[in-house]
């Protein structure tokens, strides 16, 4: 019996160790990859002291670009949200010709470059492009103003609804909905007390994930927007117009508002994993 329990501690020690070198590589490469980079930021912003973090953070340029970066990321959340429940919905529920084209084009942003992306909506929307010119000769300006960088962030933030919802959708199935509209439920009474609670934490997801990329948006954005400051300027082409200037003071404080955002971000998305695994 000694000898039995001999082997197996023997047995075990490989595997234990192992666990320990496994460990110790992840937390290495956690350190390196992401903590000495933010405690770089951090040091570089609060290098002249706190009065002068302060100070670039309330300038007026960089309150115009952390607003400017709410009212895209607000709008793109409400459109996007809408259009890829209704994108989802018609892609696991209905069937038609081209369904298999439009599944595939739907994972489009994923695949162009966001630079190539913001070039596309200059072609169409820019003063000489193809529908473009229409709205300059009416008096409307897309391309180097706020429309633009809201198709812009529209266009790279596309999937993240819909394909969060789409195999959720295909999992729960028409059972539940047919049973509703048996017992006399209309199709807008279905959707609200049926599918959208069925859906609801890829709802959720979807949509988180849709505000950390509206946030951190930087190639379509700069292309459609010019990067004018006080006007086009977002919170990364801000960042990224200090970088440039060599004000590095500016540039990380404002970089450390965005980590925090994207640190609230995925906490909040950390939440809705735990709470869908409790569901």
């Amino acid at each position: 019996m000694n000898r039995f329990n001999d082997r197996i501690k023997i047995e075990h020690k490989p595997h234990r160790l192992g666990k320990y070198i496994l460990i110790i590589t992840v937390a290495v490469w956690f350190f390196v990859m992401i903590l000495t980079p933010i405690f770089g930021i951090v040091r570089e912003a609060f290098g002249e002291g706190l009065d002068v973090f302060m100070a670039t953070l309330t300038a007026q340029e960089s309150i115009h670009s952390f607003v400017l970066t709410f009212w895209i990321t607000a709008a793109t959340v409400v459109i996007n949200t809408i259009f890829g429940l209704i994108l989802a919905i018609t892609l696991v529920k209905q069937r038609f010709r081209g369904k298999l084209f439009m599944e595939g084009v739907v994972d489009l942003p994923f695949a162009v470059s966001p630079v190539v992306a913001g070039f596309m909506f200059i072609l169409l929307f820019g003063p000489r492009g193809w529908i473009g010119s229409w709205f300059e000769a009416g008096g409307i300006k897309i391309v180097y103003a706020f429309p633009g960088m809201l198709l812009a962030t529209l266009f790279v933030t596309l999937p993240f609804v819909a394909r969060e919802i789409m195999p959720v959708l295909k999992e729960f199935g028409l059972q539940q909905e047919e049973s509703a509209y048996v017992l006399g439920a209309s199709a807008w009474q279905t959707f609200w007390k049926v599918t959208l609670p069925s859906v609801k934490w890829g709802l959720a997801y979807g949509i988180t994930l849709t505000i950390a990329r509206s946030i951190g948006e930087f190639g379509a954005v700069l292309v459609v927007s010019g990067s004018i400051i006080n006007k086009t300027q977002t919170a990364t082409l801000h960042i990224h117009q200090q970088f440039t200037d060599y004000n590095y003071i500016g540039a990380f404080s404002a970089a450390i508002i965005l980590a925090m955002t994207s640190f609230i971000i995925l906490t909040a998305m950390q939440r809705l994993y735990r709470r869908k695994g409790v569901d």
